[in-house]
């Protein structure tokens, strides 16, 4: 049935696919999965990132079309399929007290609204999985939070003929995800390991942070094994030219470290209409025999 699966994975930005289950999604790709990949926004108020790239003034007029070319590049590499919402980024805002959003953005629309563009894509590419953020947006960042709403109310949404008869036939997704690939068990384990090793870890000041905060850990349900893939996730990271330094923090830990020490991706698994056992090492588990 391998042919037949279908994934969706739904994002903010471009650059967020190919630093949440960027490798799990090229697993799936190499075994045969229908991999779609719905970007919400065009990143067009992200920030030029990468020091390197700061101060270019062709990217900085033309952040937009340059973000989309960096897109089609990390598609090629994970070997999945792409479509835009077309929704504009709402920005970052910063500040005390925070300014408001600016107009129109994809963060202040109706959610009822903005599900319909997703519901259309749901019909049309019918997955069995879709993956998003929690309702925290993963981090606060009004479009992650805006991306989760949307996502939630489009599962719901898709497989009722009474709801947006304009989008297309109905289909209902099988289960949805979240992604948890930010989690402290593998920050932790990989810190170690690198101490233990002697290096230099970019987590100390992580940890710290998470402690501070006081945050709450997710229940991570479910360990894909993607490790042969890491290389593959970096490879589309790094065609994010303008948000990615490839000599920054992301990629300080030697692959073979990771790959030995925490081989996985990590999801929450938050809605299924089939049984599954907990935990899981498979987003299709539960649907390949049925």
């Amino acid at each position: 049935m391998t042919e037949q699966l279908r994934l969706m994975a739904v994002h903010a930005h471009p650059d967020d696919e190919s630093s949440k289950g960027a490798a799990t999604m090229a697993k799936y790709v190499s075994e045969g999965v229908d991999v779609l990949v719905a970007t919400c926004t065009g990143g067009e108020r992200g920030s030029i990132l990468n020091p390197k790239l700061q101060g270019d003034a062709y990217i900085e007029e033309n952040i937009h079309e340059v973000r989309r070319m960096e897109m089609e590049e990390a598609r090629e590499i994970l070997g999945v399929k792409q479509s835009w919402l077309g929704f504009v980024d709402s920005g970052l805002p910063e500040g005390d007290p925070l300014p408001p959003l600016p107009e129109g953005c994809f963060a202040v629309q109706d959610v009822d609204e903005a599900a319909g563009e997703l519901v259309r894509l749901i019909r049309e590419f019918r997955p069995h999985v879709i993956t998003t953020y929690d309702e925290n947006g993963g981090y606060p960042h009004p479009d992650h939070i805006m991306t989760h709403k949307i996502t939630m109310a489009a599962f719901e949404a898709a497989g009722d003929p009474t709801r947006y008869p304009a989008a297309g036939e109905p289909w209902q997704p099988l289960k949805v995800y979240y992604n948890q690939g930010f989690n402290r068990p593998r920050t932790e384990a990989l810190h170690r390991a690198l101490e233990e090793r002697g290096m230099e870890s970019p987590y100390g000041e992580w940890l710290k942070r998470w402690d501070e905060w006081n945050r709450t850990e997710r229940e991570l349900t479910t360990f894909v094994p993607c490790g042969d893939f890491f290389a593959v996730r970096d490879k589309a990271l790094i065609a994010h030219a303008t948000q990615i330094d490839p000599d920054g923090p992301w990629f300080k830990v030697p692959l073979e470290i990771q790959q030995e020490v925490w081989p996985t991706e990590e999801y929450e698994l938050v809605k299924s209409l089939v049984e599954t056992s907990l935990p899981e090492s498979d987003l299709f588990a539960g649907i390949r025999d049925n």
